[in-house]
């Protein structure tokens, strides 16, 4: 039995392959060396599916845990899958330093930098001091976007990204999870977390206005300690938006965040599609929303 509570599929694409969170599974499908299709299934925590999980606020620090969690886990299981055929292997403990230190030049790059380029141009007034940050943040993430988005291998898992949006806009307009129908479908989707991350942008812009200008070591501890609070609202602005999306004044307020997934998705080709539709098909099953199928017949859904 599944619940009656409508439920949003989402995840994020990883080398080679998509992730699907589900009700109760994380599932994450890759497309392996050899060219088969290989198939994670985890269960959820508790922590992810229970009642705080549905807690305007406490809900968007917990989805911030969980996607870096699960992110993790996905893409530890992906890098691993890569490496099959030459006997390698990645530790877990390497990926989480990796993952560290990505978040420590994250909020370096995004938040810090910004803030001392700013105060360079020795701004006084308050607020006009936190809009040329604000815009000198969003700036620097535009182009680090545009950047990483000429890369190779980046360009591979942005195929996928665009996958894993088609896959979801097609399930959730009641299409047939099949290659051909889900073709049509926008790469872009408004809970992705391309549009997240600039909403978090524009309303860091409020929140260290609201701070003010103090100290510069105010300043400094007040870009990383209140990123938490600013992600939870940010969250809770996706969220909304994703259940009034075909409102005019919503579209407005989300479209910036839709263009940057410009830069975020690329379009898939059959065998990446066919990777989102596995991992989809995933993570529907193990909910019990559709019946199991054997796996000889999982090409075409």
């Amino acid at each position: 039995m599944t619940e009656n509570k409508p439920f949003h599929y989402g995840g994020q694409a990883v080398i080679e392959g998509v992730m699907i969170r589900g009700r109760k599974y994380l599932v994450t499908a890759l497309r392996k060396p050899g060219g088969d299709i290989g198939v994670d299934k985890q269960p959820l925590p508790s922590l992810y599916t229970g009642k705080l999980r549905q807690v305007p606020l406490t809900r968007g620090i917990i989805a911030l845990i969980e996607a870096l969690v699960l992110g993790i886990k996905a893409l530890l299981y992906s890098a691993n899958a890569a490496l099959e055929e030459e006997g390698e292997k990645v530790s877990g403990g390497w990926v989480w330093l990796m993952m560290i230190v990505s978040l420590a030049f994250a909020v370096a790059l995004f938040f810090l930098a910004p803030l001392f380029l700013t105060r360079w141009l020795n701004i006084g007034n308050t607020i006009l001091f936190n809009l040329i940050e604000g815009l000198i943040r969003l700036g620097v993430f535009v182009l680090y976007l545009q950047v990483v988005s000429l890369m190779p291998d980046i360009k591979r898992v942005f195929a996928y990204h665009g996958a894993e949006h088609k896959t979801v806009n097609g399930y959730e307009a009641g299409a047939l999870l099949e290659i051909e129908p889900l073709k049509k479908y926008s790469k872009a989707h408004v809970r992705c977390g391309g549009s997240f991350l600039f909403v978090v942008l524009i309303i860091a812009i409020i929140v260290f206005t609201l701070v003010g200008k103090p100290a510069l070591w105010l300043m400094i501890t007040s870009r990383i300690v209140l990123l938490p609070v600013i992600a939870s609202l940010g969250y809770e602005v996706i969220y909304f938006g994703a259940r009034h999306a075909s409102n005019i004044l919503v579209k407005i307020i989300l479209a910036p965040g839709m263009w940057v997934q410009s830069f975020t998705t690329r379009e898939p080709d059959d065998k990446q599609l066919e990777v989102a539709i596995v991992a989809m098909r995933g993570a529907l099953e193990a909910d019990g929303v559709i019946a199991a199928q054997p796996v000889e017949t999982q090409a075409t859904y």
